[in-house]
């Protein structure tokens, strides 16, 4: 199983969007607050539908409190546009952990320099960075392509 771990998400649709991708690939969701909204079927239905009772999910107040279940540290891999290795040349295992930023700026130096592992997806120089649920769905396809896992 994979874990999906976005860090203090702000927008719902793309945390629901993202649930629903989950569920489709058995891979656990964990989310890192603050998120930007409240998680409720209000918020979540239009993109989660009703997938999320399928949800394999974790909540988690901090990220030390998150930090603190992480088995084998150099197994987190973390995603910007900043980084200079592709995503494509990471050889993931079961158990990995993909890390993505919050919508409106990534994720933060502070956090970014307590982990190795810097990925980023390729992009045309005309567009800044992809949409986080996108970029999730490159990485787990990519992901399970590597793993064999249908």
């Amino acid at each position: 199983m994979l874990n999906i771990v976005l860090v203090e998400p702000e927008i719902p649709n793309n945390t629901g969007n993202i649930g629903r991708l989950c569920v489709g690939t058995e891979s656990r969701l964990h989310l890192i607050h603050p998120f930007g909204f409240q998680i409720t079927d209000k918020n979540l239905k239009r993109s989660g539908l009703d997938y999320w009772v399928h949800l394999d999910w974790r909540e988690y107040q901090t990220i030390d409190e998150w930090e603190a279940v992480i088995p084998d540290r150099s197994r987190v891999f973390l995603f910007s546009s900043h980084a200079s290795v592709s995503y494509l040349d990471a050889k993931f295992q079961d158990g990995d952990w993909l890390v993505f930023g919050k919508e409106s700026v990534g994720l933060s130096p502070e956090f970014s320099a307590k982990f190795e592992n810097h990925l980023k997806i390729p992009i045309s120089p005309l567009v800044r960075s992809y949409n986080v649920a996108n970029a999730c769905a490159f990485v787990i396809g990519e992901a399970k392509r590597q793993l064999q896992i249908r």
